[in-house]
């Protein structure tokens, strides 16, 4: 491991700061024969975007030994395919109108546990609301034991900088203690419950065993193009949808809640626009201020910083240089995101970058882009404008320490640092009542 990709390992956004700070396009991270270039020019981002099918995905050192071998995080040509081809209908288009429901629900549920007066930790709130959406539509009813159970596991290894070190750079052989090899036995218990209720999720329970439509009674059923699954890989697309479908978008909502805590008069302005419509926020043209802050939000503080690790098949361009086979391309959201050529004083916010405005892949990647553009990403924004939209309905929320405030990893994901606390204020006008 070389300077640069000890600097990204170890200082992670510290890094990435600098290389903003320096406009690094594109900066090598290891040599040959291993070489893996950092790539955050937008223009070389959209060249590897649409070269996607001369490219293979190498999986994630981090992610792995969570998600497993098999999942659909990593998956490679025709099974890539297949997974893209079963799961993406359900997350866009007119079947996100079957989510709605279970979103509002579990949201308003979410705010009647917030009295006036109370303090709130702001994003292990919003990551209990969006586990639970994220559970209700991949397993059903699974109950929030289950849930809390997977959060905590997910804690043992990315609740903190220490603990994702551990993890990462600290695995013992499995039968020496550590907590390498707690994660370990916990994820065995989590295998095994994950996979008796996506087992059991084909039927609603009742006495007339009718189906009952979730993300895991598709991947049991059998059917094509994905067929039958085996329990190893059942269980990696299930943990896979459960993490990938609850952490980002957490983050994305305490951060927007966060930014908007901080600009008074855009808070205001997307209360007035909510004021005027009947919409929950699941249709973007009804709110398009909401809409506009919720991007902003994703291009200041991207929950991810990076748009997965591509390796060349055969000998390649980028930019007009030569790239030998076997290179390793790694698209950088965060440093595409804060280039002051395409938004200019890129530390500001300012939605009003997105009022009207589609900004091209290359240039807004908070779900990366190409083939492997998250399956999730429409599911995730009508998310998250409507847990948002319902937030500002019923809640004034005041930052108690704005110091907090600040981005730190969390694993792959981005949050704000742990402890940014809000108190609870009944909003002016708006009964609690929803």
């Amino acid at each position: 491991m070389n300077r640069a990709q000890h600097s990204l390992a170890l200082r992670g956004l510290t890094f990435l700061d600098s290389l903003t700070a320096a406009q690094g396009d594109i900066v090598e991270l290891s040599p040959p024969p291993k070489r893996r270039l950092l790539v955050g020019n937008p223009e070389a981002i959209g060249q590897i975007f649409r070269a996607d099918q001369q490219m293979h995905l190498v999986g994630s050192d981090t992610l792995r030994p969570l998600v497993g071998d098999q999942s659909l995080l990593f998956a490679n040509g025709t099974r890539h395919a297949a997974y893209r081809q079963a799961i993406g209908p359900e997350l866009r288009g007119s079947a996100l109108r079957r989510y709605r429901s279970t979103i509002a629900d579990t949201t308003h549920a979410a705010i009647k546990t917030l009295p006036p007066g109370s303090v709130v930790e702001l994003t292990e709130w919003t990551r209990k609301i969006t586990l639970n959406v994220i559970g209700s539509i991949v397993l059903g009813p699974c109950g929030e034991d289950l849930l809390y159970r997977f959060s905590t596991w997910v804690d043992s290894a990315f609740g903190s900088v220490p603990r994702t070190l551990l993890y990462r750079y600290m695995r013992t052989p499995a039968g020496l203690p550590s907590p390498w090899r707690t994660f370990l036995r916990r994820r065995e218990v989590i295998d095994r419950d994950v996979l008796y209720h996506a087992r059991s999720a084909g039927h609603d329970g009742t006495a007339t065993g009718a189906p009952c439509r979730t993300l895991a009674s598709l991947l049991t059923s059998g059917q094509e193009p994905l067929g039958w699954l085996d329990d190893d890989e059942l269980r990696d697309q299930l943990v896979s949808l459960l993490f990938a479908g609850h952490e980002t978008t957490a983050s994305a909502t305490a951060w927007t809640l966060f930014w908007l805590e901080r600009h008074p008069r855009i808070l205001a302005d997307v209360r007035e626009e909510l004021a005027a419509t009947k919409s929950d926020g699941s249709n973007a043209k009804d709110v398009p201020l909401l809409d506009a802050v919720c991007r902003e939000s994703l291009r200041l503080t991207p929950p991810a910083t990076l748009a997965g690790n591509r390796v060349t098949m055969g000998d390649w361009k980028l930019l007009g240089q030569p790239i030998a086979s076997g290179t390793r391309l790694t698209p950088s959201i965060y440093l595409a995101h804060k280039r002051p050529d395409i938004y200019p004083d890129p530390q500001r916010f300012d939605p009003g970058r997105f009022l009207g405005r589609r900004m091209p892949s290359q240039e807004y990647l908070p779900f990366g882009g190409g083939l492997r553009r998250c399956l999730g990403a429409d599911f995730a924004m009508l998310e998250l404008r409507m847990i948002v939209a319902a937030v500002l309905r019923s809640l004034d929320l005041r930052c108690v320490n704005p110091w907090r405030g600040v981005p730190q990893l969390r694993g792959p994901a981005m949050r704000p640092k742990p402890g940014l606390r809000m108190e609870v204020r009944a909003c002016p006008g708006v009964a609690r009542s929803v």
